[in-house]
């Protein structure tokens, strides 16, 4: 019995040794001198870009990556391993500023910044772009296939989503923010709303779509969009891209009520171990040659200005992913807002998910 007992002990003794000596190695391998550890969502950097940063400075790139803006801030707070560069998005910028997650960008070691679009910089989650750097943007709008819809449908305000001639043919994001803003922008107001009533009347509206929605999804979208099973769908510029790419009916409209603008940036973690690497890497990107290389891949708008050339005038110009002055003045960031107003959005989203399934 006592061989038993010391056998088992044993072994125990000699997994914790190695879960500790895996922490140790894992710890170790993030926090090298030699080594860039990035923390990003998944597809979304042109790998290419990876290898040519580590041949041009022989930094080894450790890339992880996450799936949500709630799933990275998890990790963060966590403290358990600490990353060089991570790509949050801007509402989520202002809540790990507060969360005292972030530090400063030292600007002086950023030799492209003056490559930016001025325009994209100095927003209201990161005034004067002290802890972020834009890394790609883009906009929320309506996609839709001009050979299947009536030709009077232009899609340049959003209440034409609930036009009669669209029964069962309109897919939506599966979002309470950009739906409620959806509703709200078409009566008026702010994507950054926070009054009860206005939310909750923004939910009734979105029910009197009901007739209209063939789904309400994020993963399906492209595949029906491309295959032309569905006439209009509510999609982010990136993914409209990629469906237009595959189908050539298809269009890309931003109403001009407004809409949302959002930006997706890179920060440098308050625990990073590499900081001098993380600098390199920011301004590696911004490079034009570079971004412009990284836009093609991803399909989604460049903030590197000076990138415009190399990316040619018919993709500048395209009003549908570079909007123009006017469209881009009526366009908000989504704003960080408190835990209680997070919470009543997501119950209305889900209480009209319920009452859409129901079928009223």
């Amino acid at each position: 019995m006592k061989k038993l007992v010391y056998s088992a002990l044993a072994i125990i003794l000699f997994s914790i040794l190695l879960l500790e000596s895996r922490q140790f190695i894992d710890a170790t391998e993030h926090g090298s001198n030699n080594t860039l550890t990035i923390f990003n969502w998944g597809e979304y950097i042109d790998p290419e870009l990876l290898e040519e940063f580590t041949n041009q400075t022989g930094i080894k790139v450790i890339y992880e990556t996450f799936d949500s803006n709630e799933a990275l801030l998890t990790k963060m707070k966590s403290g358990h391993v600490s990353y060089d560069i991570v790509i949050p998005s801007d509402y989520m910028i202002e809540k790990m500023i507060n969360f005292d997650l972030l530090q400063k960008i030292d600007k002086t070691k950023i030799t492209n910044y003056s490559n930016l679009n001025e325009e994209l910089l100095n927003k209201s989650f990161d005034v004067d772009n002290k802890y972020s750097i834009p890394y790609f943007w883009g906009t929320l709008g309506i996609v839709y296939n001009k050979e299947l819809v009536d030709k009077d449908l232009k899609f340049e305000k959003w209440d034409d989503l609930w036009d009669e001639r669209l029964k069962n043919e309109v897919i939506l994001v599966d979002g309470a923010r950009e739906m409620l803003g959806i509703a709200l922008q078409s009566e008026g107001y702010s994507v950054n709303e926070t009054d009860e009533i206005k939310l909750r009347l923004a939910e009734k509206k979105l029910e009197l779509m009901g007739s209209n929605i063939k789904a309400i999804n994020n993963d399906e979208k492209t595949m029906i969009m491309v295959n032309s099973d569905a006439k209009v769908a509510v999609t982010f510029s990136g993914s409209a891209a990629k469906m237009i790419d595959e189908n050539d009916k298809l269009v890309y409209s931003v109403p001009k009520e407004g809409s949302n603008i959002w930006f997706d940036n890179m920060a440098i973690p308050k625990n990073a171990k590499n900081v001098e690497a993380a600098h390199k890497f920011i301004n590696f990107m911004l490079e034009p040659k570079n971004a412009a290389k990284n836009a093609k891949f991803i399909g989604y708008a460049t903030p590197v200005k000076n990138a415009y050339d190399i990316l040619g005038k018919e993709i500048v110009t395209d009003e549908q992913f570079y909007p123009n002055e006017e469209t881009m003045h009526n366009l908000e960031v989504y704003d960080a807002q408190s835990q209680k107003i997070v919470q009543l959005q997501n119950d209305l989203f889900l209480e009209f998910k319920i009452n859409i399934a129901r079928g009223y």
